[in-house]
């Protein structure tokens, strides 16, 4: 039994006496090293991951993933014709300035019956005369798609910090209330409108902020953020009508002077007409 563990330890020693032994034990164990290394930084990066929060389509919040998010960057998109090619259109009525020169103002105004308005957007039309698609002009969201025999229906879209714009004189609406739209995308037609007859086949244009209307000839091709520090051009929608009344009842009352001094002269010409004198020279 001796002898036999002897054998087995000289066995061992003339093992180790080998040149390639120690060598090889060293490669062995700095393999495993490394494999050790790596397998643990494959382990740390699977935890650094976020954990999949959702479960049966609904997050932490309680929200359903389906649920539509407005761009954060809609305030940095320029503002855009509401039309497919800028140089196949005109416009057709201005918008009312009240700074500008007299002759641009009249340009400016839509008769309504015997009545003057003042217009708070652009009109406008294909030079062709024919219908044409209108276009949103920048990202946002439909918070009014109605009909409205008047204004040729109508279309509002809602932008941040209170910025709306407007799009009348439309038919076969593509949207509804509560829609997302893209800049560019197909909102309408084209069409009439029993406010500006005068203006055949257009689509009546607005930019709004805090309910005032501004020029969008002076924002096309700017952020949104330009309006942000906009100064206000004219009065809020509903003193811009009752300035508009206002011009009606002056211009009313211009004819009425006019009317009364007409009226006037004509009885003083009569007064001193010849027949009033031979009738004088008679009695005398």
């Amino acid at each position: 039994m001796r002898e036999e563990e002897k054998n087995q330890s000289s066995q061992w020693k003339n093992f180790f006496k080998k040149r390639w032994v120690f060598p090889a034990v060293y490669l062995v164990s700095a393999a495993l090293l490394i494999s050790m290394i790596v397998w643990y930084q494959t382990s740390s990066k699977d935890i650094a991951k976020s954990p999949n929060v959702s479960e049966n389509g609904k997050n932490i919040t309680g929200k359903t993933n389906d649920e539509p998010v407005v761009e954060v960057n809609q305030s940095f998109e320029n503002i855009a014709w509401p039309v497919t090619k800028e140089d196949e259109v005109n416009i057709v009525t201005q918008f009312f300035d009240a700074n500008a020169p007299l002759d641009k103002q009249e340009e400016a105004l839509i008769v309504d019956g015997s009545k003057y308005r003042q217009n708070t957007g652009i009109d406008i039309a294909a030079k062709n005369g024919e219908e044409f698609d209108v276009l949103a002009a920048v990202s946002g969201k439909v918070v009014t798609a109605r009909q409205d025999p008047l204004l040729g229906n109508v279309i509002e879209i809602e932008h941040d910090k209170g910025i709306v714009t407007v799009y009348q004189s439309v038919k076969d609406m593509k949207v509804k209330v509560g829609d997302l739209v893209e800049k560019g995308e197909i909102l309408a037609k084209s069409s009439t409108s029993q406010l500006n007859l005068a203006a055949a086949n257009h689509v009546h244009f607005e930019i709004r902020k805090d309910n005032v209307a501004l020029n969008p000839l002076t924002y096309f091709g700017q952020p949104l953020t330009a309006l942000s520090e906009a100064e206000k051009e004219m009065a809020p929608a509903s003193e811009q009508l009752d300035a508009g009344d206002e011009t009606d009842k002056a211009t009313n009352v211009e004819e009425s002077e006019d009317a009364n001094k007409k009226q006037s002269t004509e009885e003083v010409e009569d007064t001193h007409s010849p027949e009033t004198d031979t009738e004088t020279d008679l009695e005398q």
